[in-house]
């Protein structure tokens, strides 16, 4: 696996090695690499690096012909994500709408999209609702009274979509998030190919993905989290569209030599600015429906604006600028329109809420500024918008001061090792019944519980070093971007530690984790160049790896779609005391 770290240019003036700070010298034995030691060459492959390719000697070891050998490699960029993601599907739409009930907060949001799309904003059930929902398979009346909920519309208007088309029942509500669950796993694997130059590490991070516990079960459940990681994964991977858009201009517009090779030039970098980014646009919508899904969807929008810029400083060093900080400038103020792209997407997301009548009969506090708010310094604002941020006001402190305690709950220490997981679900169905084996001899456990695949996520805490090590002292970009996923979804929550958390909040930087995983298991399968030794011991310690994840995901799979098993062989999947 190479570098293609964005700082790796040869800049003029800089100290030669024997002049280097004494810091720099002692970082080496680290495997610091400074950027006056990259490779010279034309900096277009340096900008926009070649994909890699199976080496012949693979191909003539599986006797296939050289002209079947280019049709393959040429397809596989998309035909090996596609058979990734169909394995996904299958296994995600399996008996979708198993178990028949209303698991864990698939009581509110199950409930609030089918009010949604019916009448635009939430209302309160009765306390029966479930019952009646599964008993009259979605034929009851929705009620009228506005319902208080602390969290935006859009994932609920995902949920609701498949309701509309499957019915008021589980399939349809557990319909749109495991479709959307089946897409992120394409949407990886294409963004991990196109990241590390690799399709065989794209599918290995988009396999890994398909077999992880806590994306399987958030897949099969209608939660906002879900719906969440899918907004941010696809923001993420316009990002990257877009960093190689703006560098693939930028290599066209730099002049070549004599050999027809592309050198740095510090005129040419410091005067291109690209104005028009398209994908940039795009990211911006998908971040307003992230935080249209869930609030913490500011954190990325703002995680992903730093490091597009960052982005932009690096390219301008690559190619030579003198002043890469100072002309990045422009390039921040352009990533600034993912902001009010963003809030005008968030806002008509609430567009139901608004339409709904003011006169105390629609939506929740939606008559707030004719009545309690009525008047005061802000009151040339139209009435709906300061009954949204009054709104928007009391939902903030109800997230800030949320301590009521949960059997569930866990600290965001524990969510890498997987600490506390969630049982969305559990029976114990006696002998001969609900799929408990009549040979049982007693009752048997039948259990939805959100956890990741143990192995992953162990594998997990070690890649997140190498990530770390390998965008501080190696400055690679693909580990800094990694490293920022994972850092936007996570740190924020150690900020909430006395707040009612979950560990499934974490799927939301989960694609991140396998990013780091497939890094990692690049790194032990060896760089380009290695020797066949090197190679077949490094191959050989990544398929195991693999082929453990996988058969980890395997074990725990009864537990993940609700299947009666026998209480021993549930009692022996419960690893840690803190599992049960």
């Amino acid at each position: 696996m190479t570098s293609t770290a964005s700082s790796t240019d040869l800049r003029q003036g800089q100290a030669p090695h024997d002049q280097r700070t004494s810091w720099q010298r002692r970082l080496r034995r680290f495997g610091y690499t400074p950027a006056t030691d990259a490779p010279a060459g034309d900096v277009r492959d340096r900008l926009v690096p070649p994909y890699t390719e199976p080496s012949p000697r693979l191909w003539q070891a599986l006797g296939v012909p050289p002209v079947l050998a280019a049709r393959i490699t040429r397809w596989s960029g998309w035909g090996g994500p596609l058979l990734v993601t169909l394995m996904a599907a299958l296994m995600r739409f399996w008996h979708l709408g198993s178990p028949r009930a209303v698991i864990f907060d698939e009581t509110y949001y199950a409930k609030d999209a089918w009010a949604l799309v019916h009448r635009g904003y939430e209302v309160n059930w009765d306390k029966n609702a479930n019952d009646l929902v599964l008993q009259t398979h979605g034929h009851l009346a929705i009620p009228s009274d506005a319902a208080y909920v602390v969290h935006p519309p859009v994932g609920k208007y995902v949920i609701g979509l498949g309701e509309l088309m499957f019915g008021f029942n589980p399939f349809g509500w557990r319909f749109m998030t495991a479709l959307l669950g089946t897409l992120s796993v394409l949407l990886l694997c294409r963004i991990g190919r196109r990241m590390f130059r690799s399709t065989f590490l794209g599918c290995l991070a988009g396999a890994l993905m398909a077999v992880d516990g806590l994306h399987f079960v958030m897949s099969r459940t209608s939660l906002l989290d879900g719906v969440l990681m899918f907004f941010v994964l696809a923001a993420f991977g316009c990002l990257v569209l877009d960093r190689d858009y703006a560098r693939a201009r930028l290599a066209a517009a730099l002049p070549a030599d004599a050999d027809g090779r592309v050198r740095p030039d510090a005129h040419t970098t410091d005067s291109f600015f690209l104005l028009w980014r398209p994908w940039r646009l795009v990211a911006g919508v998908l971040l307003g429906l992230a935080v249209g899904t869930k609030w913490n969807g500011l954190y990325f929008l703002i995680a992903f604006f730093v490091m597009s810029v960052l982005w932009d400083v690096g390219t301008r060093k690559v190619a030579g600028g003198r002043r890469p900080y100072l002309a990045s400038l422009v390039d921040a103020v352009v990533a600034f329109v993912m902001f009010p792209v963003a809030v005008a997407v968030y806002l008509a997301s609430w567009l139901g809420w608004i339409l709904s009548p003011a006169d105390g009969t629609g939506g929740y506090f939606r008559n707030w500024a004719a009545t309690e708010g009525k008047g005061g310094h802000w009151a040339f604002l139209p009435d709906w918008l300061r009954s949204l941020w009054h709104y928007e006001h009391e939902v903030y402190n109800f997230h800030v001061h949320l301590s009521s305690p949960h059997t569930y709950q866990s600290n965001p220490w524990s969510w890498i090792v997987l600490g506390r997981p969630v049982s969305y679900f559990y029976e114990s169905p006696s002998p001969g019944a609900d799929g408990c084996p009549a040979g049982a001899g007693q009752k048997c456990a039948r259990e939805v519980l959100a956890i990741g695949t143990p192995l992953l996520w162990w594998a997990a805490c070690f890649a997140i070093g190498y990530v770390l090590w390998r965008w501080l002292l190696r400055r690679d970009w693909r580990a800094g971007a990694i490293a920022c996923g994972i850092a936007a979804g996570y740190l924020p929550w150690f900020l909430y530690q006395e707040r009612t958390i979950f560990l499934f909040y974490a799927v939301v930087f989960l694609p991140f984790l396998c990013l780091a995983v497939a890094m990692l298991i690049g790194a032990v399968v060896g760089p380009p160049g290695s020797s066949d030794t090197r190679r077949v011991i490094g191959a050989s310690a990544a398929g195991v790896l693999v082929l453990l994840i996988a058969w980890n995901f395997i074990y725990f799979w009864p537990l993940y779609t609700g299947q009666a098993i026998p209480i021993d062989s549930w009692r022996s999947r419960m690893w840690l005391d803190t599992w049960v």
